[in-house]
């Protein structure tokens, strides 16, 4: 989806009947809390291990339920699918505009959030005025981010910087709480689309928070996302699926500009040749990669794969 700003037909609210909702859902696991502290490859035992999760049709349902895959291989409605699919990237686009800057970041799009940091002269943001500081120059910001290797002045790398500490901030802030970021009554509409898309997907991502947990509640594991959404976009999806407890921001990667390998690169070398590593995903990119890394790789192409999946780090075999 190159452009995202577009008016989305969905079904009102007013079209869904509560009582269909019948599943508690899991929107976090207070049983299992996550506190992982940042990792560094010095703090690594060779005991650690990093499982390389996907994103999309992996742990989230969405991209599917846009383009009728979904919804003609599970036997779903399609055109409720439909619906439920732009309802989510409307709010995915509008949280990513509103909140985390995509307006100004979409050109400059980075690998991880930390990809500026080096940039950042530390200043208080508090009373910062994002609004008004010049950032986007009358060139357009896309002259300056065409390659890794392009950059701006260093005034304006600083308020890039700038941007991507308060995405960061921002994250960290509202990543057990997206309800308090979103606010009334964005609040309400988003989790009665979450309670929706779970009926759907048949719990699928209840599914998929239980493996992430079962991994996080584990001592030296570690959960980590590659994905090929930009990562604004990523975060986004990541904050309204409910899965700010699964992933720090640091463990989280978007291969948009540089694809998977280079990520899967970035991630082998952040964590040592000692950690294991186990690959997560539905893509072909991410079995390839695996395969050539020597990882090896868990295929999710039904909810059954991630039950499966749970079953086995319950059973210690992962």
């Amino acid at each position: 989806y190159n452009s995202h700003h577009y008016n989305s037909p969905y079904l009102p609210s007013s079209n869904i009947s509560p009582a269909a909702i019948t599943a508690p859902l899991a929107y976090q696991h207070p049983e299992h809390p996550v506190m992982l502290p940042n990792h560094s490859p010095e703090s690594h035992t060779g005991k650690e291990r990093v499982f390389i999760w996907d994103l999309d049709e992996t742990i989230i349902i969405f991209h599917s339920l846009l383009t009728g895959t979904f919804s003609s291989r599970f036997g779903k409605d399609s055109s409720k699918a439909v619906s439920l699919g732009l309802w989510m990237e409307e709010m995915i686009f509008n949280l990513a505009d509103s909140r985390l800057f995509f307006n100004d970041l979409e050109e400059c799009d980075q690998v991880h959030i930390d990809d500026v940091a080096s940039d950042d002269n530390g200043q208080d943001l508090s009373t910062y005025n994002f609004g008004s500081d010049g950032f986007q120059s009358p060139a357009g910001a896309s002259s300056l981010c065409l390659g890794s290797g392009v950059h701006g002045g260093v005034d304006w790398m600083r308020k890039l910087a700038f941007r991507y500490r308060r995405v960061k901030e921002i994250y960290n802030t509202y990543k057990n709480n997206v309800g308090g970021l979103l606010a009334s009554p964005k609040r309400e509409e988003w989790l009665q689309l979450r309670r929706e898309m779970e009926v759907l997907t048949d719990l699928w991502l209840t599914q998929a928070l239980k493996a992430l947990a079962l991994i996080n509640s584990r001592p030296n594991c570690v959960n980590v996302l590659v994905t090929t959404t930009q990562l604004i976009p990523a975060l986004s999806k990541v904050l309204l699926y409910g899965l700010g407890s699964a992933f720090p921001i640091e463990n989280i990667y978007s291969a948009t500009k540089t694809g998977k390998e280079s990520c899967f690169e970035r991630v082998s070398q952040r964590f040592g040749r000692r950690a294991v590593y186990v690959v997560i995903g539905d893509g072909a990119e991410e079995e390839a990669v695996a395969k050539k890394k020597n990882m090896p790789f868990w295929r999710v192409s039904c909810r059954a794969d991630l039950e499966a999946l749970s079953h086995a780090l319950e059973l210690d075999y992962l």
